[in-house]
């Protein structure tokens, strides 16, 4: 296909996903309805809102859905859902993907919300309710996007398939991290992935890496006395905020910084503090606090966990206390996208013909899907345009950042 040509082909779907932009608004409004939380935070999973979903898509006239169920006893329909719908191209060399997720947080404090966050409001140019940035301006965009190609009966250059998988909120054992692991082929070596999960407010970031993710508990236990009598009994909540402390060291322990990533370094944080005691006068026995560690590739998390098992010795040696250390999450870094990958530049291009910036290849220190590709060597990139409402009450999602990432996606579609 000839620069001209898929010019000419963009600018009709262009045009097509612009006069679109009511028919999202409505899309947005029937997910939005649907409280599509996984059962480990209390809900009932995606099931109805991905048969919504399926029916729509339907009468739209897409393809007929591939569906790969995650076997689930925690719900009703014991499995839940994930969807893959493939557009085909004129040349079958690869296939662009785009994944997005079917489940959404729990709305918090609804007291929080200036409205029912299972009903969206339309405020301006800003679409609120629980999900709609998180991640329905990724299912949207992925689908009008699809969409604006088969009304204007145009054919890609190249395979496209859109996936709306379970469970990604909740660490992706029924969703992407089953497909890989029970359905690993249906992703071609060559093929290019668009993971629509994150980004920042002008479209510039591209992430092509993340680090590590270590989670540590401790348990500090000393003996509970009352506080009048402290020689009595040992303080383990003294024992725990020196160790608190102590574990600062870890930014000078691991200390490489890497400008592809925002913040630079690794970081280790003091995060949850669960109660002690109830009353003032008396001296907690157990102290209970944890650290999230997000580390940069090169470091090893085991070194990570040796020079903190050596500081909890430490402090156990001079508080006369024990500390017991658990890991709720221990996620090595995958290898990084290339950024010179196909799916970086041609996300690149898209992004300078549709919002007019220069977008860069950066890291972050959250994790995404993108792991479960790029650990087999798949190249993915994780990219939207947002203002990073993910999982806060009032969340809103931009209609223009929705319109626009649709018309990325259009053109990531033909893009030879």
């Amino acid at each position: 296909m000839s620069a001209e040509h898929a010019t000419e082909l963009f600018r009709r779907a262009e045009a097509r996903i612009e006069a679109a932009e009511a028919e999202m608004i409505e899309l947005q409004r029937g997910l939005c309805t649907f409280p599509a939380v996984g059962p480990e935070s209390g809900g009932t999973g995606e099931a109805a809102k991905a048969t919504w979903l399926m029916e729509r898509l339907h009468e739209w006239g897409f393809p007929a859905p591939e569906y790969y169920p995650a076997p689930c006893p925690e719900v009703a329909e014991g499995e839940r859902p994930n969807y893959v719908i493939r557009l085909k191209g004129s040349s079958s060399d690869f296939t662009t993907w785009v994944l997005t997720h079917l489940d959404v947080v729990p709305p918090g404090e609804e007291k929080l919300w200036n409205g029912d966050p299972w009903t969206l409001r339309v405020e301006g140019r800003k679409l609120f309710g629980r999900g709609v940035e998180d991640n329905h301006q990724g299912i949207v965009s992925a689908v009008f996007a699809v969409r604006a190609l088969l009304d204007e009966g145009i054919t890609p250059p190249h395979g496209v398939a859109l996936a709306f998988v379970s469970d990604e909120e909740t660490g992706s054992r029924f969703g992407a991290g089953y497909l890989m692991e029970n359905h690993r082929d249906l992703f071609g070596p060559h093929d290019r992935l668009l993971i629509s999960d994150a980004g920042n407010e002008d479209g510039t970031m591209i992430e092509v890496a993340e680090k590590s993710i270590a989670w540590f508990q401790f348990t500090v236990r000393g003996k509970q006395v009352h506080a009048s009598t402290p020689d009595r009994g040992i303080n383990a909540h003294k024992a725990g905020a020196h160790l608190i402390v102590l574990l600062e060291q870890l930014y000078e322990d691991f200390p490489v910084s890497d400008d592809l990533f925002d913040p630079p370094v690794s970081t280790f944080e003091p995060t949850l503090k669960k109660a002690n005691v109830e009353n003032i006068n008396t001296i907690p026995g157990e102290d209970v606090f944890a650290f999230d560690c997000r580390v940069l590739a090169r470091y090893d998390l085991d070194e990570v966990r040796s020079k903190i098992d050596t500081y909890a010795r430490e402090v156990e040696r001079v508080f006369g206390v024990t500390v017991s250390i658990e890991t709720p999450t221990w996620q090595p870094a995958a290898p990084p996208t290339a950024p010179d990958a196909p799916i970086v530049g041609a996300l690149q291009k898209a992004i300078r013909e549709v919002y007019d910036v220069e977008a860069q290849p950066m890291g972050i220190g959250g994790g995404t899907v993108a792991a479960f590709f790029r650990e087999v060597g798949l190249p993915a990139a994780v990219w939207s345009r947002l203002d990073d409402l993910a999982h806060q009450p009032e969340e809103y999602c931009v209609i223009a950042n929705m319109v626009g990432d649709t018309k990325i996606m259009a053109h990531l579609f033909l893009e030879a």
